[in-house]
């Protein structure tokens, strides 16, 4: 036992194990697996963090596609029952969990509907591209909601601003037709801030898909 505490550096302080670990990292050693293997956690990584990142790319793809037109359409309909909806659905997407609706999907949804359950063994992008996307489909899509409710929430707030600007105005008073204010003038602009707020959210998605992977 004494041999293998000193092995792990564990007959030394906290203090002291943090700053060499730390040292180890600055010149990319993240130091050996703990899991019965002599592999470098390094390689462990490499191995998954190209899962995790398929993962977050997925969502944030699916999130972007689901929360952009739902904004915008939130906005340019403002307070009708389409905006009420919408705006109702943006809150749910931020207050469920995805852990919960990611166990509530494999537990109720699948088994009730007749879906095909997710396969076990993992498949590879680059492996089986199709056993692969059946596998990542329905976590990037719990994901993508998760991030969605954000973006849908500024999407629809930065297309209000704009719409009450001088120059939509304007577009309106020429007599152009709905579509050409709205996604010609209006929406270019709007989005600025809102593609800003996607590559903010995209190492957070990354880093908090790991409970969702578990499940």
């Amino acid at each position: 036992k004494a041999e293998l505490r000193e092995r792990l550096g564990l007959d030394r302080s906290w203090p002291e194990q943090y700053a060499d670990w730390l040292w180890g990292v600055v010149q990319g050693d993240f130091g050996t697996s703990l899991q019965g293997s002599e592999r470098t956690v390094l390689e462990d990584l490499k191995t998954r963090i190209p899962v995790t990142m398929e993962l977050g790319i997925i969502a944030v793809i699916v999130g972007a596609s689901i929360a952009i037109p739902i904004g915008v359409y939130s906005a340019v309909r403002q307070d009708t029952m389409g905006d009420y909806s919408a705006r109702s659905f943006a809150i749910f997407a931020l207050a469920v969990p995805s852990f919960w609706a990611a166990t509530l999907i494999i537990a109720i949804v699948i088994p009730k509907l007749g879906l095909p359950s997710i396969p076990i063994r993992y498949h590879g992008l680059f492996e089986d591209p199709v056993e692969n996307l059946k596998q990542m489909w329905i976590p990037g899509v719990i994901l993508g909601v998760a991030l969605g409710g954000a973006v849908m929430r500024l999407t629809r707030a930065q297309m209000l601003e704009v719409l009450r600007q001088d120059y939509v105005r304007t577009a309106w008073a020429k007599g152009l037709q709905e579509r050409h204010v709205v996604f010609r003038h209006a929406t270019k602009n709007a989005l600025i801030p809102v593609i800003t707020l996607i590559g903010l959210q995209v190492p957070v998605v990354v880093g908090g898909s790991v409970v969702l992977e578990s499940i």
